[in-house]
This record gives structure tokens, C-alpha cells and sequence, in this order.
């Protein structure tokens, strides 16, 4: 008897029932905790995902799925299937678009509508990721769940690749596209300084005007009214964030601007990260198309920041060198970063050069752009909301 509960017992562990790849995905973990950690990439993303990556590698059982549980005699699910639920019904990801739109000054973006262009302009190394990833053999819904990754917005890419059915493929999608938000500064910066000679780094923008009250909480009641109109499937992401910026702007309903932009936004980001993280169990995402799903994220990043740094050179010229065209980096949606990442780039040419509030403008244009792309290819693809 004792021999046998030792034998049941070592049959139970981690190391008897664990594969090679799960060790890679393991060591893959540590990685990403490092990076989070050690490097301040991203930490509230990357530290939670990275987590869930773990312990997902280390028992498998914790993303097991109600079917699976029942043919295996279990009373109920993994935890994190459950956690991961939310994301399948585009809970969470909306969630997160009401506290962005909290956390969120429209201000620069009402002061320089300009901005709208280069936050356009960024999303064109979608179109030209979803057009590759046809060429690689993914189907159309495949390739627009993909594409998404290059506007480095993760809950667009989580909400797009469920309402496409693209659920078997959402743990890689999201474990690139907020990988590549995390990496913005590292990423960004390369393509920056190619495209951009040492005068166009260092020109300097007028101040943005004041921008009224008036202003702040009539925008997101007309872009919602608006877009909506247009494209209704936009309405769960562009509706949650304006919701969230009219929480934040109107005053006067502190409480719930608070709730949406701090204790709702870390909880959903706890929930989100962790079961983004255990998708990624070593049988789904050690595997060719995973390979070629973090290829193209890399694809529609980098040009949809160089479609929107070369836009910027348009937009400089036609305004005779009052654009700097660095701005158009931040096209895509990974606020506040890609912002942040063009006054570095911009300052290490003149220190005394601001470009964040300038930045500003395009970055928040991404976020609305990206859920507009969104939107269309739920519209084409004839998926209702």
C-alpha cells in the first residue's frame, strides 16, 4: 500500500505528466516575467500574462474546457476557462476600451483633428498584414484576426478574433499584439530615425489652443453617434470608450470616471492578462501557424508605424515644416506609449523639443482608427455584434 500511494503520488506530479514543449513555454514565461520586471516593459500587461502562461504550462488542466471536464469525471472547468470565457464573449476587452476612454484627454486630438490622417495612416500595415496572411494560407476571417495585431491593441485583438470564430487562434493573436505593445520602444524607434532625417526630428510644433469643456463632452457623444451610424459594429468599442471618456469629462460622475479608470480596470486587466497567458499551453502555441501569426503581428506593426511616420512627411511638407513627422508613429493605438516613444525619439535630436501632448493626438486617433478596422471587417465578413 505504501509503494502504491508513492507510485499514485510521483504519477501525479509535474514532471511525470509534463511534455518538452511545456518547459519551452515555461522558460518562454520566465522570459516575459523578466522583460516585465526586470525591464519595466509593460509590467501590467506583461507580468499577468506571463504568469498565466506559466502556470497553464505547468498544469495544463488549469484552462481544461466544461466538456473536457465532464468526459474526465471532473464537477467543473479549470479556473482560467472560466476567466477566458469572458474574453470568448467580448466581455473583458470592452471592459477595458470603458477605462481606456476613462484614462483618456481627447483634448489634443479635439485641438489638432489633423490627427485623425496620421491615426488613419497607421492602419494600413493592418490591410497590408491581412493581404500576407491570405498569401500564407490563412482564410479570410484568419487573416483579419491576425492583421488586427498591427494596430498593438490587445483587447481589438482579443474582441475581433472571438467575433470571427478565431477562437482557437486568440492565444497567439493576443500574446503577439501585447507583446509588440510592450516592445514599443524598442520596436519603434529604428524605423523612426530611417524614415526621418535630423531637421524633420527636430522641428518644433506650434502649442495646441485651449480646448473647452464645451468641447470635451460633446466629442465623444458626436463620434459616438457618428461612427455608430456608419459602422454599428463598432459600437461595443467605440461606445465603451467614448462612454468612459463622457464619464471622465462630464464631472459629474466622479465616482464612476474613478471606478471605470482604476479598481474595474486593474480587475479586468488581472482577469484578461492571466487567461491570455494560459492560452498559451505548449500543444496551441508551439506550432507553424503560431510562428506565422507572430511573423505578421511584427509585419503590420512595423509599417503600419512606418505608414504613419511617412504620412507625417506629407503632412510636413504640405504644411511647409510645422508637422514633426514622428508624431505619425504614434498612429497606433498602444496609448500612452507610442506617444511617449515619439518625444524620446524627439528629444534625444533637441531635448528642449515637447512632442508628447502633439503625440498625443494621432495615438488616441489609433485607438478609435484600430476599432474602426475592426468594426468593418465584422461588416464585411457579415458578423453582427
Amino acid at each position: 500500500m505504501i509503494l502504491d500511494t508513492l507510485q499514485n503520488l510521483l504519477n501525479q506530479t509535474g514532471f511525470m505528466n509534463l511534455e518538452w514543449g511545456n518547459y519551452v513555454m515555461i522558460l518562454v514565461a520566465l522570459v516575459f516575467l523578466y522583460l516585465a520586471i526586470g525591464k519595466g516593459f509593460e509590467p501590467l500587461l506583461l507580468v499577468p500574462i506571463s504568469f498565466g502562461m506559466l502556470l497553464v504550462n505547468l498544469f495544463p488542466d488549469i484552462m481544461q474546457s466544461i466538456a473536457d471536464a465532464k468526459a474526465a469525471g471532473n464537477a467543473a472547468a479549470g479556473l482560467f476557462h472560466y476567466f477566458y470565457l469572458l474574453d470568448e464573449w467580448s466581455i473583458l476587452p470592452s471592459l477595458i476600451f470603458l477605462g481606456v476612454g476613462a484614462m483618456t484627454d481627447f483634448g489634443p486630438l479635439i485641438a489638432n483633428p489633423k490627427s485623425f490622417l496620421l491615426g488613419a495612416a497607421a492602419q494600413i500595415g493592418i490591410f497590408s498584414a491581412y493581404f500576407l496572411a491570405i498569401l500564407m494560407g490563412f482564410n479570410g476571417k484568419a487573416a483579419a484576426a491576425i492583421s488586427i495585431i498591427g494596430g498593438a491593441d490587445g483587447p481589438t485583438s482579443i474582441f475581433l478574433a472571438g467575433k470571427l470564430g478565431q477562437t482557437n487562434l486568440m492565444g497567439p493573436i493576443a500574446v503577439a499584439a501585447y507583446s509588440y505593445m510592450s516592445l514599443v520602444p524598442i520596436i519603434q524607434p529604428p524605423i523612426m530615425r530611417l524614415l526621418t532625417t535630423k531637421k524633420e526630428r527636430a522641428i518644433k510644433m506650434e502649442q495646441l489652443r485651449p480646448v473647452s469643456k464645451l468641447e470635451k463632452i460633446l466629442f465623444p457623444v458626436v463620434v459616438t453617434i457618428v461612427v455608430v451610424l456608419i459602422l454599428p459594429t463598432t459600437a461595443p468599442l467605440v461606445g465603451m470608450l467614448m462612454l468612459g471618456n463622457l464619464f471622465k469629462e462630464s464631472g459629474v460622475v466622479k465616482q464612476l470616471s474613478e471606478t471605470a479608470s482604476n479598481a474595474l480596470m486593474y480587475i479586468v486587466v488581472i482577469l484578461l492578462g492571466t487567461s491570455v497567458g494560459a492560452t498559451t499551453s505548449a500543444a496551441n502555441f508551439l506550432n507553424w501557424s503560431t510562428l506565422k501569426i507572430v511573423a505578421l503581428g511584427l509585419v503590420a506593426f512595423a509599417v503600419g508605424t512606418a505608414a504613419g511616420v511617412l504620412f507625417g512627411k506629407i503632412m510636413c511638407k504640405v504644411t511647409h515644416g510645422k508637422v514633426n513627422p514622428l508624431i505619425g508613429s504614434a498612429g497606433v493605438s498602444a496609448v500612452p506609449m507610442a506617444a511617449r516613444v515619439s518625444q524620446k525619439v524627439g528629444a534625444e535630436t533637441d531635448p528642449t523639443n515637447f512632442l508628447l501632448m502633439h503625440a498625443m493626438g494621432p495615438n488616441v486617433a489609433g485607438v478609435i482608427g484600430t476599432a474602426v478596422v475592426a468594426g468593418t471587417f465584422m461588416a464585411i465578413f457579415g458578423v453582427g455584434i
